[in-house]
């Protein structure tokens, strides 16, 4: 389990396991032969990609940030990706029950980030994983997915969050806003239309949950992006938005899909080449 403190605050990254992503849709354009030198692939070209939450202590709040897949999968798409189904025990690892949760952000709505927002009872109803949290996601992102296109439609799960708008549990978000204290929302279009990193700030220090805009420390490179980014221009541009800020000030960049390393600083190298500085 990672941990760090952030001036006042602890986060830990508390993982849902890893699954399934096809090496291509993972890494896009770029060819076979030089993302493979950055991870392995098996025998189907499939890679494994981390499903990192992180949860924060600001000291009166615990906000968990992503919930990975979850355990509602269906039996085809366990077969794609696999079903870990880890967070609630990584979080009991970390000494939290689910009922100890206060808020919840949703970077975006894909399956494999929003899975354990809610849980299947005993009876067959839906019904909030967090009883206590208060759920947060982007109001764009909700919209599209009410109504998605025939490309991705496969990535929305409504069970994830539509239970929770409709009782007022989840509330949804324009962009910009203020979670609480410290923690904060930016929209990052590329990935998706609406897709928000979350800022965490205390301390003079910053963190951020950059969630599929740089998906893994192998992404760095600004063309280096997904098959899955509906938008792979605004993804090149909002990561040099990000990183003219994020360099400089030295931020934490917290990464959803790395299975082996979670967070690190990124740093201009030698030749202009974005390194990554790892957490020591």
């Amino acid at each position: 389990m990672f941990r760090t403190t952030l001036g006042d605050f602890e986060l830990t990254v508390v993982s849902d396991g890893t699954y399934f992503l096809d090496g291509g849709g993972f890494f896009g354009v770029v060819p076979k032969s030089l993302w493979s030198k950055r991870v392995t692939a098996d025998e189907h070209n499939r890679v494994d990609a981390g499903l990192n939450s992180l949860l924060v202590r600001t000291g009166d709040k615990n906000v968990l940030i992503e919930t990975g897949i979850g355990n509602k999968l269906s039996e085809k798409m366990v077969r794609i990706y696999t079903q870990p189904a880890q967070l609630l025990e990584n979080l009991r690892a970390a000494g939290i029950a689910p009922e100890d949760i206060d808020i919840v952000i949703n970077s975006h709505l894909h399956f494999d980030h929003c899975g354990w927002n809610t849980v299947r009872s005993r009876d067959g109803k839906i019904v909030p994983t967090f009883p206590r949290a208060k759920y947060y996601a982007p109001e764009g992102e909700w919209k599209y997915a009410r109504h998605p296109s025939e490309r991705d439609a496969i990535s929305f799960i409504s069970e994830n969050y539509d239970p929770l708008v409709e009782s007022g549990q989840m509330t949804l978000l324009k962009g910009g806003e203020e979670i609480v204290p410290g923690i904060s929302v930016r929209t990052y279009p590329g990935h998706t239309a609406h897709m928000q990193a979350v800022i965490v700030r205390s301390g003079g220090q910053t963190a951020c949950y950059i969630s599929d805009l740089i998906p893994t420390s192998a992404h760095l490179d600004i063309t280096w992006g997904m098959a899955f980014d509906l938008y792979p221009l605004q993804t090149i541009e909002s990561r040099k938005q990000y990183y003219a800020e994020a360099i400089p000030e030295k931020w934490l960049t917290v990464f959803t899909h790395d299975p082996k390393t979670p967070w690190g600083y990124v740093e201009m190298g030698e030749k202009g080449k974005l390194v990554l500085a790892n957490l020591t």
